[in-house]
């Protein structure tokens, strides 16, 4: 399970979203992948159920769903004896990897805002920017140039770097 040593291993999320760009009916998608201590391992791409009307409301919708889901693999690993050496660590290229999520312009995302800040407070994740020439989960949510999606593939391990 790569880097998984006595004192337990890195969880990374990478996680990213889009912003209404279905031309058709103006649906977000969100995306992730994680790493377990070096190796890629799940990943998910998946329009949101709802027309958001911000592009932070499509961030949190996608980084609450990512958080779920490594707490769902945090747990997951420990009942096999994997354990993590610190918290999940996201990587985010949005405006909430550079301030505290309470950001008063996203207040009307409740609850999404109250999950994510109550699991930042539990020490489960923590945030990390990351640039958009960076974001690995960018194949997940949108049409790329062709230079950046191999790019991303060989990031992921799914092509062989040259």
């Amino acid at each position: 399970m790569g880097r998984q040593g006595s004192s337990g291993f890195d969880l990374v999320e990478w996680t990213d979203s889009n912003w209404a760009q279905d031309l058709d009916d103006h649906k977000s998608v969100g995306g992730f992948v994680f790493d377990v201590g070096g190796d890629f391992i799940i990943q998910s791409s998946k329009k949101q159920s709802t027309v958001t009307t911000s592009s932070i409301k499509v961030e949190y919708i996608a980084l609450a769903n990512a958080t779920k889901e490594a707490i769902w693999l945090y747990v997951l690993l420990q009942e096999l004896d994997f354990f993590q050496a610190t918290a999940t660590i996201f990587m985010l290229k949005s405006r909430l990897a550079n301030s505290s999520v309470g950001h008063s312009h996203a207040k009307h995302i409740n609850i999404h805002h109250h999950f994510i800040c109550e699991c930042i407070g539990h020490g489960e994740i923590s945030f990390n920017y990351v640039s958009t020439k960076e974001m690995l989960a960018d194949i997940f949510t949108k049409a790329l140039p062709c230079e950046s999606f191999v790019k991303f593939w060989m990031g992921l391990g799914v092509l062989p770097t040259p």
